[in-house]
């Protein structure tokens, strides 16, 4: 499955996701994120398939959701309901018996941010920038990353993350565990795909079991703290704050310098 805004491709037993909006730095919209996972959902469940690498096209990997659908809910749908849709794709990816690459270049924010934290393993290019924006909008991050993060940084530096919406670069991000390699950016596709081969050859039975012995460490913990990030994201998105940082974004449309802000 092809679109414009999404491109897949499966290359020696790896299922490729590339987010193809490069104009506004691979924005998240509801249109986007359907089709992203229809493409993983059937990466996930194609046999053919032994690794996935999710990656983007142009200068940055995901800023998050698109500012142009700040608020917006197709179809009627409630707040509970929304965060625990984009939620439940997390769970499906950190949960799956294959291995899941993220090839991050350039900006990895707010929900892009997540989508990378979901993944086994990160490849970053040397002008990626990692930030998680929703606290100075009047929310939390939604999709894991007040859970996943400590895993892999610690409390304290989840915190300051989360807390001060600071954005760390490629070198920070490898130093505090966020990476396994960093890379010059006209090499990451090839090294991230040379990883995914690699994972793809290894014997699928043992590589399905390694990957949920070693989620098994923090997997109830997880998801019990996405049910809270869901309750308290739900009750945000009627606070004074985020609906005054709301009013203020629509009125002023013109993209920021990741092209995107969040819910």
């Amino acid at each position: 499955m092809t679109t414009a805004e999404l491109k897949t491709e499966i290359v020696d037993g790896v299922g490729v996701v590339s987010f193809n909006r490069p104009h506004r730095h691979n924005a998240i919209t509801d249109a986007l994120f359907d089709e992203m996972c229809t493409a993983l959902r059937g990466y996930l469940s194609d046999h053919s398939v032994r690794c996935v690498l999710m990656r983007g096209e142009g200068p940055s990997f995901c800023s998050g959701r698109d500012k142009a659908e700040l608020g917006k809910r197709a179809n009627g749908e409630d707040d509970f309901t929304l965060v625990r849709k984009h939620q439940r794709i997390r769970l499906e990816v950190l949960e799956s018996t294959k291995p899941v690459v993220a090839a991050v270049q350039g900006a990895a924010l707010g929900g892009g941010f997540e989508i990378a934290l979901s993944a086994d393993m990160r490849i970053i290019a040397e002008d990626a920038i990692f930030g998680l924006p929703e606290v100075g909008m009047g929310l939390v991050p939604d999709t894991g990353g007040t859970q996943l993060l400590p895993a892999l940084v610690g409390p304290a530096r989840a915190k300051y993350l989360v807390v001060s919406g600071a954005r760390i670069n490629a070198r920070t991000a490898y130093a505090w565990g966020l990476a396994e390699e960093v890379v010059p950016v006209q090499q990451l596709h090839d090294r991230a795909m040379a990883l995914c081969r690699q994972l793809a050859t290894q014997p699928t039975l043992a590589v399905s079991m390694a990957k949920m012995l070693v989620n098994q460490a923090t997997a109830g913990d997880i998801r019990n703290g996405l049910g809270q990030e869901l309750l308290a994201q739900t009750a945000l998105f009627s606070s004074r704050e985020y609906l005054r940082f709301r009013e203020s974004a629509l009125r002023d449309d013109e993209p920021g310098r990741d092209g995107s802000q969040q819910r």
